[in-house]
């Protein structure tokens, strides 16, 4: 065997690992604890206030939020298969899941990492005080529950949150 080829082999193979490190880390791929930012599409109202207060909160939480007003949002639902029962003041969709109502953001995260077998998406039903985009002066908060929910339209207790 050639010593040259056996010498000049494993440099050109560290060389080459190192500048696609470098690159890696330039591009902020390996950076530890950073969130990949999401696009989120928030359909709503175009009169309602707090479905904006949700969709500011997403952003802050790292999503890329566009708000698309709906003339009719009860067909959005149909549509995209949110149960009627479970129907809140608007609905998002991130990377393919159902975001129904003022679903907090941790949970929307824990749903993209998780990602369990057969869930369509999340719901948070009605406008429940306290739950992000609907902060009350007082600070008064009431208790709801996140509802998992599957295409078939059957749920189940994903997350609750006293109140």
């Amino acid at each position: 065997m050639n010593p040259e080829a056996v010498r000049g082999f494993p440099r050109r193979r560290f060389i080459g690992g190192a500048a696609a490190l470098l690159g890696l880390l330039a591009t902020g791929c390996a950076r530890a604890g950073e969130r990949a930012t999401l696009a989120m599409t928030v359909h709503r109202d175009p009169d309602c206030g707090c479905c904006e207060q949700w969709a500011r909160q997403g952003r802050d939480a790292g999503f890329a939020t566009t708000i698309v007003d709906e003339a009719d949002l009860a067909s959005v639902k149909r549509r995209l298969g949110v149960p009627a029962d479970l129907a809140s003041c608007h609905t998002a969709l991130v990377d393919g899941l159902i975001v129904e109502g003022h679903v907090p953001f941790d949970q929307v995260r824990r749903l993209l990492r998780e990602r369990p077998p057969g869930v369509a998406g999340l719901a948070v039903p009605g406008m429940p005080a306290g739950s992000p985009g609907m902060e009350m002066p007082d600070g008064r908060r009431d208790a709801y529950q996140v509802l998992a929910f599957d295409r078939s339209g059957r749920r189940r207790l994903y997350h609750a949150v006293t109140g």
